[in-house]
Formats: C-alpha cells, sequence, structure tokens
C-alpha cells in the first residue's frame, strides 16, 4: 500500500477547512520528458518549497517535484503552531545533550521562527499570523512542570513565558478539564496552507521550476542523479528528499528512522459569540496529553480543534467522531454545535522527537521527521538544505548531530514497535510530571 495514495485522491487537497479558504493558486504542470537542474527536490511541502525558494535566489536551477500538489502533506494540514525551539522541550533537551549543546538548538529554532516571520512578510503571504500559543495541565502535577518550565527559561535563556494557574487560566479558556499553564508570546499561529502556497508563489516567482501531480518512481543515484517519474525524468547534480513521512519505499534509509503517523482535525461551524467559551484571546493551545490536544480559533471563529491518532496507512472512516470525543472532553458545553469539516494527516515522527537530517552521498540531502514542530524547523530546514548544496553546510551540520536512532525491526514490525515505543514515552513522560 502507497500511503501517498491511501487516503487522497491524486492531485488533490483533502477536503478540509484549510482546502477551502486556500489563496487562489493556479495548478502546476506536471513533469514531461527529460529536464535538467542544478537541484532536483522531491517533495514540495515546506521543506521542499523553502529549499527551492532559497535555491533559485541564489542562482541555482531547482526543480521541484510534488506526487500531487504543493502542500499536499503536512504542510497544508497541521494545527499551524509556529513552536519556539525544538520538539523536544529545553529541559528535556538539555538532559539529553547537555545544557551548552541545548542553547545551540534553543538559538536554532528562535532562528527558525524569525525566517518564517520574515518570509511572510517579504513575499506578503497573507496567511493569518498571530501571535501566541499556550501550553496546559488537566493535573496540577503537569501544571507545576509547566511553571518550572517558564522559570527555568526566564533564567537560563532569558525567555519570558506568561504563567497562569487555574483562575486565570480559565479565564483565558474556559474548560473545565484545565488547571492552569503558561503562555508563549514569542511562537506564533497562522493558516499552513496558504503559508505553502505563499512560499511556492514565491519560490516560482524566484525561477524555480515546480511541478505538481509528478511521482516520483525511482531515484539513480551517481555523480549525476537521474529523478524518474512516471512521464518524465530529471538529471541533476545534487537531489534533496523533502518527502517527510511519505518517502517509504523510496529512501528506506530516511524511512528507517521517520515513521509516519496520522493526526486529525475538525472545524466546526462558525461560533460567533459563542467563541468566547473556547478562547477569550486570539492565541492557539496545545495541552500535556500524550496524544495532545490542540485548538485555535479561525480568522472566521470557528474551533479548529486536533485530537486523535493512529500509526496505520489508513484514516478512520469517521473522522469528525474521534475527533468529537476529545472535544467533549475539553468542551463538553460544545456538544450541540455542528462540526462542518474533518480531515486528517499525515506526519513523519522519529523515536526521540527530533528531527532527521542527513547526507546520504556526497551530494544527496534529506530533512524530515519534525514530529509535529515542522512550521518553523521545516522551513528553516529548507534554507540549511540550500546552504549546504552551496557548500555552506555548518547549520545543517548541526541539525544533523542530533541524536535520530532507528526504528528497531523490518517493515512489518515497524507499526507495532512503534506503538510501543509511543507509549513507553507516555509513561516517561507521565512520571516526569
Amino acid at each position: 500500500m502507497d500511503l501517498l495514495f491511501s487516503n487522497d485522491r491524486h492531485g488533490h487537497y483533502p477536503e478540509s477547512w484549510y482546502a477551502a479558504t486556500a489563496m487562489t493558486l493556479d495548478a502546476f504542470p506536471a513533469l514531461e520528458g527529460e529536464a535538467r537542474a542544478d537541484v532536483c527536490i522531491v517533495g514540495a511541502g515546506y521543506t521542499g518549497l523553502s529549499a527551492a525558494l532559497h535555491m533559485a535566489e541564489a542562482g541555482l536551477d531547482v526543480v521541484l517535484l510534488e506526487a500531487h500538489r504543493v502542500g499536499f502533506g503536512a504542510s497544508g494540514r497541521n494545527g499551524g503552531q509556529l513552536g519556539s525551539g525544538q520538539r523536544v522541550d529545553q529541559l528535556s533537551l538539555e538532559a539529553m545533550i547537555g545544557r551548552e549543546d541545548a542553547r545551540k538548538y534553543w538559538d536554532l529554532g528562535e532562528e527558525a521562527k524569525d525566517l518564517v516571520r520574515d518570509l511572510i512578510a517579504r513575499h506578503g503571504i497573507d496567511c493569518h499570523l498571530r501571535d501566541g500559543v499556550a501550553w496546559c495541565g488537566s493535573r496540577p502535577g503537569e501544571v507545576a512542570h509547566l511553571h518550572e518550565y517558564a522559570d527555568h527559561m526566564a533564567e537560563h535563556y532569558g525567555y519570558e513565558i506568561e504563567k497562569h494557574g487555574a483562575e486565570s487560566f480559565h479565564a483565558l479558556c474556559p474548560s473545565p478539564d484545565y488547571k492552569g499553564g503558561i503562555v508563549d508570546m514569542g511562537a506564533a499561529h497562522l493558516h499552513p496552507l496558504r503559508l505553502a502556497q505563499g512560499l511556492a508563489k514565491a519560490a516560482a516567482g524566484a525561477g524555480a521550476r515546480i511541478f505538481e501531480r509528478s511521482v516520483v518512481t525511482s531515484v539513480e543515484d551517481g555523480a549525476e542523479c537521474v529523478v524518474r517519474c512516471e512521464r518524465g525524468s530529471v538529471r541533476a547534480a545534487h537531489v534533496v528528499y523533502a518527502g517527510n513521512g511519505y518517502l517509504g519505499r523510496l529512501q528506506p534509509k530516511v524511512a528507517r528512522r521517520v515513521m509516519p503517523i496520522n493526526n486529525f482535525i475538525v472545524a466546526t461551524e462558525p461560533l460567533g459569540p459563542r467563541a468566547a467559551e473556547v478562547l477569550t484571546r486570539d492565541v492557539a493551545v496545545a495541552d500535556s496529553r500524550h496524544v495532545v490536544n490542540y485548538f485555535r480559533l479561525s480568522h472566521d471563529g470557528r474551533l479548529l480543534f486536533g485530537g486523535g491518532e493512529n500509526y496505520g496507512y489508513r484514516f478512520p472512516k469517521d473522522i469528525a467522531a474521534k475527533v468529537r470525543k476529545p472535544m467533549l472532553e475539553i468542551f463538553p458545553h460544545l456538544k450541540d454545535v455542528r462540526l462542518d469539516y474533518a480531515w486528517g494527516g499525515t506526519l513523519g515522527i522519529t523515536m526521540k522527537r527530533l528531527p532527521f537530517l542527513a547526507r546520504l552521498a556526497p551530494n544527496v540531502l534529506s530533512a524530515s521527521g519534525y514530529s509535529g514542530h515542522g512550521v518553523g524547523t521545516a522551513v528553516h530546514a529548507g534554507r540549511l538544505l540550500a546552504e549546504a548544496v552551496r557548500g555552506q553546510s555548518l547549520g545543517f551540520d548541526a541539525m544533523a548531530a542530533l541524536p535520530t536512532p532507528p526504528f528497531p525491526g523490518g517493515a512489518s514490525l515497524q507499526t507495532p514497535l512503534l506503538t510501543l515505543a509511543m507509549t513507553w514515552y507516555a509513561l516517561r513522560d507521565r512520571v516526569g510530571f
């Protein structure tokens, strides 16, 4: 089974609220015949689009291949949160690699946020960027841990995060489930598909050649690589894999370390005055559950709520029912609210929740495995890939040094082993709280 076609129609976005409110962008042509380029990029999500943009701006001849549409995968379906730092918080990262090195990766994460903001401003991308992401807990121990983290960030990083107890957090988010949390106003949220489309327009404007509905069937490495599609091929001096959880059999070296999981989101009907029953500030929220619930209000007043995941190739038949259950655990007073959209998406996750950047051959690079932190990290990885292709690999090499062990077992064992690994992380995280 090919994950690219397990849940979606070829060349079509899912029936999501994001697709319904996307910008107008004409389809790019499919690749036909033979093309030549300095660099061929496989995958037009944030990583590939950012890489193509930065490479084209540097004067490289770039071909970008996408099996469906630009932003088709996780880049156009996610919760839209532009988070701080890395996916692993600084306390955990310090325990893993030491405070000095952890500080370097915090700085790279802040660089990623700045890059996204700069690209949005420089290219006039209308993606409803708003400041603020809250993290919250359902138990006193979880809230205490979040407050400890805020204190640690202020003391050791000079980074200020708001702390909220039960009363002030309830004033922000009137859910009976949450007992307090923190608000990071240096983080942000946005319309993810519109960001991807804006990056595509910018890359094409800079001279990158983008081809949609061009499924890559094989890649031949060598001094000159050959990337083959169904109706054409690209000969290039460099190849970049930017397919994240969709690479599968195409690049087994990456697939051993980056595995696909599925996550799901719903969009309610416009809430009107009832929006204040969800949030009283225009921030995004994520909670401390192992399978994280995340939500925010859209620019047209809907609740966008993400919750639930699975590890197989197929989405559940009734996504709305799957997400409604955790949504009503958090907001039981919304039981009468209609769900207008429900969709799923596939992201790439690694064993340690850290991105996997790698040089697979002297002229073959890959970046993926953002583990739910891809809005900033993937866009930043695209720039690091562009720099590495041009021989400036300091940032790329730093990210490639992060520990990303392979998942054990062959293809038949990876899904159950992933489930076991995720359960272990959940138990570890709960004990930490």
